[in-house]
């Protein structure tokens, strides 16, 4: 299937690991030139390394901390002035710590707001006027399953995602008669570093392969999605053949929706057991 994406021009955050390097592959494989940002300087030089070896269009890495404000706008104005057009935007605002709704102060519901939301709305707000620019434009927004299903070990996850979810929402109906869609990715549990970090710790000095398969338990398939299978998904809503699709919540969670919320390895897990 043509995506229609060659010489497209796609900004990726967080593009130098897990979902959003998955993601940033298959839009370099589709012909789309691809710049990614990231914090870490040595896992973006990995990542450049891995996406050269299937682009069919350039590629360009960018050490860029989206908290800052600031730096994250000139990042974008950097890439646009670069490759001389911004036609796909994917957008993280990274993940708050976990934990129940009781467990966190006010400062902490802020601090998880300032990072989760108003990092996404600020990186969509510096892409929008390039995506009118251009006259065609997908914006993506990558959440998770709790802006669709509540997570109570996931309070402070669910509380910011839910609002990106009504931001983008809100954009599309704005943004539609220039050409521009907007969607929100809801993945589920997928084997990413953050992930497997996580099993780590709540394993010990126990086999982390088999918390790994307990942490995919919970939907359907009984296993944590591969990156990859997420990244489809967003190539295609940022392809031309998706054009009719925009204001929508995109749940890839393995059907963990049908089988229910119930997340054991997190019962007993600290606050910052994914940080």
């Amino acid at each position: 299937m043509d995506l229609g994406l060659e010489n497209k021009v796609a900004l990726v955050v967080g593009g130098s690991s897990g979902l959003g390097l998955a993601t940033a592959r298959e839009l370099a494989r589709e012909g789309a030139h691809v710049a990614i940002g990231a914090r870490d300087p040595d896992r973006l030089a990995a990542a450049e390394r891995d996406l050269k070896e299937v682009a069919r269009g350039r590629v360009r890495a960018t050490s860029v901390d989206v908290t800052d404000r600031a730096a994250a706008r000139r990042w974008v104005d950097e890439v646009a002035a670069d490759f001389g057009a911004l036609h796909i935007a994917v957008v993280s605002g990274g993940s708050p710590p976990i934990g129940t709704a009781s467990q966190f102060e006010l400062e902490e519901y802020q601090a998880a707001v300032d990072k989760v939301l108003f990092s996404a709305v600020n990186l969509a707000q510096a892409a929008v006027p390039y995506l009118k620019a251009a006259g065609w434009g997908r914006l993506l927004f990558v959440a998770s399953e709790t802006a669709s299903v509540p997570i109570p070990p996931l309070a402070l996850s669910g509380v910011t995602r839910a609002a990106i979810v009504r931001f983008a929402q809100a954009l599309a109906s704005d943004l539609g008669h220039d050409g521009i869609t907007v969607n929100v990715l809801a993945p589920g549990g997928a084997r990413t570093p953050p992930m497997e970090r996580a099993a780590a710790k709540l394993a010990g000095d126990g086999d982390v392969e088999a918390q790994l398969r307990a942490m995919g338990h919970h939907n359907a398939l009984g296993r944590l999605a591969d990156p990859d299978e997420v990244a489809a998904v967003a190539a295609f809503l940022a392809s031309e053949r998706a054009s009719f699709v925009t204001g929508a919540l995109h749940l890839i969670d393995g059907g963990a929706s049908v089988t229910g919320p119930e997340l054991p390895h997190l019962t007993a897990a600290r606050k910052d057991t994914y940080t």
